[in-house]
Formats: C-alpha cells, structure tokens, sequence
C-alpha cells in the first residue's frame, strides 16, 4: 500500500507531516476495532504503538526506517476473516424457494467505455463533492414552488434516507438476520395482486413527496403534468415511489415488461426507482456539502472534529448499482433519467452524443432472416434496438452537468449488464493491479427486466451481488474518519436496499431475494394469482399433463429423464409416424436428450441457442420434409429467433417453459392433435403460469398423476 497516510481533508486540527497517523478521535486511544457481527476481529490493532502528541511546536521526530502499520492497514487485516464468515452464511437453501410461497407467515431469508469494451479503472479521489464545482447546491438556495406554494425543504434528519443510514444496528439484530428467518405479517391490496412484507405495513402512512427533494418533487410533477395527466399523487408512479422510498428490499414479479404491452406500467415504475436512485445520490451529496461547511468553520476556530454528525462516507463513491440485460433497454434508462433530473443539474450532458451512438439502434443478426416480418409484436419491441449485452458506464453528477462515460470511483451511479460487470469481476480476479473496490458502498442495487436476465445467465447475477459491499483492497483517498461506522463494522449488507423487477418468479430469483438481500428495514414483495395461457391456445389439441414422482428438487432432473427414457420415449421409438418436437428448457436437459437419442440411433435433429445458422436451416428443412422424424427444441432458442418450426405432429413439452407465453406460441405451430407434458411438484411456479394459480394448486397435490385439458 506504500507509506500513504490517511488524514481527513478538511476540518479539525491538522497534523505534523512528520507525524504518523493517530487513531480516530472517535475511539480512545486503546480501544480495539469493534468486533464485526460477521467474523471476529483481529487483535493487530491493539499492537499499535500510538506515541503522545508534544505540545512543543518545534520539536523535531526522530526518523526511523521501521513505519507502524496505518490504520487502514490494521482494518483490513481485522476484517480479512469476515469475507470467509460472508460466505459461510450465505450459503443456499433452494429448496424453501421452489415453492411459491404466498402462504402467509412465510418464512424468507476508470473511464468505463462503451457496450462492447469494458474499459480501464481510474484511481480517483471517493468524496462527497470532489471539489467546490462539483457540490451540490441545496433547495435552500432556490425557491422551490408548487401551484405557487413554496415547497419546504424536508429536514435531512427527519427524512427516510437520514433514519435508515443513521440507523445504529447491533450485532443482535445483524446475527438475527444472517438467520433469514424474516415472517411476512401484513397484506396491502394493488391493482390485480397484494403487496405483502415483513415488520410494520408503512403503505397507507408515507407520502409521496416525504424524503424527496423539493427541486425533485416540483421537476416531476411537471413532466406529469406535461404528459396530459393531472392527478399525480394516485398515480402509479407516485404510489411505487412510496414503496422505493421505505428503502425496504423489493420483489415485484408481476410487471407487465414494456414489449408485452405494458408501457406504461413498466414507465411508471421505472420512473418511480430513477427518481428514488437520483433523490438519493442528491441527498448525499447536500449531506457531504454541508458537513464539509460546518468542518470549515470547525478548522477556521482550531476545533478538532469530533462529532458522529460528520460520517458521511463510504468507501468509495458510487452509491447506486443498475443491473440491465439489454444495451436497448440502458437507453431507455438513461434516456428518462436524464428526463427526471432538474434543469439545474443538466445544462450540459458530457459524452452524450458519444451515448447515442453506441446504445442507439444497431443491427442485429436477424436483419436478414427473410421470416423477420412476421415475427411477433413483442419480438420486434424487444429486439428491435441494440442487443449487445456487454456493456458497462458510470454516471456522475457535477454541479450543473451529468458526465455518462465517468471515472467508476468517482461515477455516482453505475449501469451495467450481468456479463459487462462479471467481465470486470473475473479480470480483477486474474490480473491483481484491478480491482472492483468501486462496489464497495453500493446502497442501492436495482435489477430491472429480470426475467430477460434469466434467458441469459443468472449466475452472473449472483457473482456480482456476492461482490458487493466487500471491504476495499486498498485506501482510494477517502477521508477514513468520515466514513460511517457501520462500513467499518462490516454491516453494509444489512443497509443496502435491493429491488427486483420482472415478470414472474423462478426459484433462482427466490433465491437471490430470500438469502442475499439483508436490508435490516425489511422485505416487501407481491403477491399474484395467475390465470393462466391455456385461453390462448387457439387450436383444438389435446394437452395431456402427466406428472412424475421425485422425493427432492435435487433428484428432479434425473427422475424427469428416467420417466422420459421408460415411458415416453418407447412410444416414439415403436411409432412410425415422424414429425415429433421435444420442447425443452433447460440446455442441460437438451444435451443429455441428444446424448441418448444418439445411443438409440433415432432419427432427429436439433435447434438449440448455440446451434450454427447453416445447421438451424438444414434441421428445419429435414424436419418438414420427414427426413427426421424427431427434432429437439429449446426455449432459449424461441426467445431470441422465434422460429415457426412447420411439419409438428406430435409435440412433446420435456420442462415447462420459464416465460409463459412461449406455451401458446409453441402449441400453436401443432399441425397434429397431441400435446404431452411432463411436470412434477416442483414445477409449481411454472406450472401456475400456464395453468393458472388453482389448476396448479390442484394438479401438485391430487392423488392423480395425469390431466388432461382439452
């Protein structure tokens, strides 16, 4: 680390630069580093040898080659443990995420470059304000008015983003939830679901406009009403944004995505978490400016800081995490953030133009596909933009400009995909001159658009939520004795709120929700009855669901493949009719299916997401003309190509598909009268999406095993 020394940039008493760093005023002086509710502190602090300030000015050190460890230094040796503790607890109990659990009392648990380049990391300085013409100027300056009232400036000690990062958590409360044993107590009635949550309902008690800046406030409510609309606070926007505001964990599943004609469902909440992830970077930042006055006035009279009043950092400086699965969907982010924030801040928006051009419309691999034209509404919404999925930008918010393309550690925000961020992960893994200590003090994690993130790979999701709030590699110039104490405490897991949005639930997002999101102010999700797609099958087919016995979610794929192989597949096999599609989900199944096939010597062909062009034409064609009789399919490879497969007599659905409405699609495209599906208990949240929530019900705990839906 060098011989740095860390010393607070303003305010209090300034040391000798012969001196070697003391100990933060806060603590005595041979007081260890408080245990961490994680992982036992080390006792190498209290080896420290803390020498008695003379009072004789011109008095001169003794200089000497051997340098006590620094502060810092003795911290990250102290809480070098608490990773291995982290990753202990964490560890994932699937089995209570399968189920849907709605039942109540449930229990649950740099310069960054352009989409295709991650780019370097930078070192910078992580303040508040890195300089004068970066601060923050507060509504007190301004005169903030709404229908020509003046709008008051909410007090930053009474505001929710004041009580929750002010909030004193013990190490009883932080064990109690490492324990993920969090009861659901309470049920608000939405539109078409329930808003169910742990701890006190809050939702008939807050106010829109409670905690938010008035400048914020007043800007938003213009563009509202600029829109055509006029009663504000009932509507959407305004009702999330309460939610949002709680600073409660969040689980919305039942979003109507904006490509499934949902826009302005999907524009209402995503208004609702920019307004709340900018209201929050503003509030931290006015934080930051008037300590850093107050601290001036503390250093112009002589007087040492010594009040808790005053930690107001984190580690590093981004405070604001959104995780998107689409280069086309970052720019609609981007695009209404921009929209959302007040004139003030944005007379001048660096590297825009740069920003357009790489998220702006790009040509896709499909441009050519001469079947482009008939592809589904939501097809073309979706896919219709830039597709890239490897992108990754800092935003950072200057006195009167917003800078997209900024230095990671002195962004405000971060927007990045799964795969651009487990890019940066792996590279810092390899290479030990990077790092992602940029992650460090994220107080906001927002994951849009998760269901999309699943077609790709959720894994990634997860290594990147494992890396947040980890405890620095290294000191990046931030003043140490403003930094808030439950950083130093290892706690910042218990304080950074999580929001989740798709358009349903998977056990792998349970999971996710359940086990890694810890925010000590509580939980809130919804709660949805399905109704089902079946409706949507135009075509009069037979569905005949069977269902097959497996004791554990463990053994689910293994029973799934021997019901298959004894009593599916000896029914193909003795046909001599051709024209057999096997739908399947998971790209696992699909290869262990044509590893068999290939043992049997059947005729079949296969379409999977990593199948070539060449092959994909040449399989369609041979499985239309009856060349092969049996054609393996995957989800992944509907949802991004959305194939019409022609000649299907016999479909047969291996694994419900994830997204519901690639059931009626697939069913379909049967020329033939036939459509068997397998399905066990633990297909449950699956099964509801197709069926609907009281067919599903039914099917998983009848005494029968076969259904038949006509």
């Amino acid at each position: 680390m060098g011989k740095q020394r860390f010393t607070r940039k303003t305010g209090g008493k300034r040391r000798k630069n012969q001196e070697p760093f003391r100990k933060n005023k806060r603590r005595a002086k041979d007081e260890k580093i408080e245990e961490s509710p994680l992982s036992s502190a080390s006792d190498d602090s209290s080896d420290e040898n803390i020498e008695e300030e003379s009072g004789i000015s011109d008095e001169k050190e003794e200089i000497v080659s051997y340098r006590e460890p620094t502060m810092y230094e003795n911290l990250l040796r102290s809480l070098s443990r608490q990773k291995e503790a982290v990753s202990t607890n964490s560890e994932d109990e699937l089995d209570d995420d399968l189920e849907s659990g709605d039942g109540s009392g449930e229990e649950c648990e740099s310069e960054s470059s352009g989409p295709s380049d991650v780019g370097d990391d930078h070192r910078e300085s992580d303040l508040g304000v890195d300089a004068d013409s970066e601060a923050s100027d507060t509504d007190e300056e301004y005169d903030v008015r709404v229908n020509d009232q003046p709008v008051e400036e909410p007090s930053i000690n009474t505001s929710t983003f004041h009580n929750h990062l002010n909030y004193k958590l013990s190490k009883e409360e932080a064990n109690k939830l490492l324990e993920k044993k969090l009861n659901y107590k309470w049920e608000s009635e939405a539109s078409n679901c329930k808003w169910r949550g742990t701890g006190e309902c809050f939702l008939k008690e807050v106010d829109a406009s409670s905690g938010l800046k008035p400048i914020m406030y007043k800007h938003w409510l213009d563009i509202y009403k600029e829109s055509g609309s006029q009663d504000f606070h009932s509507s959407r926007q305004r009702s999330f944004f309460s939610i949002c505001n709680s600073y409660r964990d969040i689980l919305h599943h039942n979003k109507k995505p904006f490509y499934l004609k949902g826009r302005e469902e999907d524009a209402s909440i995503m208004d609702a978490y920019i307004a709340h992830s900018l209201n929050h970077v503003f509030m931290t930042r006015d934080l930051v400016k008037k300590n850093e006055a107050k601290l001036a006035k503390l250093e112009g009279k002589g007087e040492a800081m010594n009040n808790e009043a005053f930690l107001d950092h984190g580690f590093t400086r981004p405070k604001v995490l959104i995780l998107l699965p689409l280069a086309s969907i970052a720019l609609r982010v981007v695009q209404r953030l921009i929209e959302l924030t007040p004139p003030k801040y944005k007379t001048n928006i660096e590297e825009r133009e740069r920003f357009f051009r790489e998220f702006g419309s790009a040509a896709t691999e499909d441009d050519n596909d001469d079947g482009k034209t008939s592809k589904p509404s939501d097809y073309k919404a979706l896919f219709g933009g830039n597709n890239n999925d490897h992108f990754m930008f800092g935003i950072k918010f200057t006195r009167r400009s917003i800078r997209l393309y900024g230095d990671f550690y002195s962004s405000d925000m971060i927007i990045a995909s799964p795969l651009g961020l487990v890019t940066k992960i792996g590279e810092a893994e390899v290479n030990k001159e990077k790092d992602v200590d940029y992650l460090s003090s994220i107080e906001i994690l927002i994951i849009d658009h998760a269901d999309i993130i699943l077609m790709q790979n959720w894994s990634h999701v997860n290594t990147v939520v494992k890396q947040l709030n980890q405890i620095p590699s290294q000191q990046r110039g931030t003043d140490i004795m403003r930094i808030r104490q439950w950083y130093l405490d290892g706690q910042a897991p218990f304080y950074r709120q999580t929001m989740i949005f798709s358009s349903h639930v998977n056990p792998d997002i349970n999971a996710l929700f359940n086990h890694h999101c810890l925010n000590y102010e509580g939980k809130v999700k919804v709660v949805c009855d399905n109704k089902g797609v079946l409706p949507k099958v135009v075509l009069q087919i037979r569905q005949v669901y069977e269902r097959f016995d497996t004791k554990t979610i463990e053994d689910a794929d293994e029973s799934r493949f021997e019901y298959f192989t004894k009593q599916v597949y000896p029914k193909i096999k003795d046909s001599i009719q051709g024209g057999t599609m096997i739908f399947i989900s998971s790209y696992f199944d699909f290869v262990r299916l044509r590893n068999f096939l290939k043992s049997q010597e059947a005729s079949f062909c296969m379409l999977g997401e990593y199948t070539k062009q060449s092959d994909i034409s040449r399989a369609r064609v041979w499985f239309f003309n009856g060349n092969r009789k049996i054609m393996l399919y995957t989800e992944r490879a509907h949802f991004y190509h959305r194939y019409k497969i022609r000649g299907i007599q016999n479909l047969i659905i291996y694994s419900l598909p994830e997204r519901k409405e690639i059931y009626p699609e697939i069913a379909n495209m049967l020329q033939g009268t036939t459509c068997t599906v397998l399905f066990s208990r633990f297909d449950l949240l699956r099964l509801e999406r197709i069926v609907g929530s009281a067919a599903a019900k039914r099917m998983v705990s009848s005494d029968q095993g076969m259904f038949i839906f006509a």
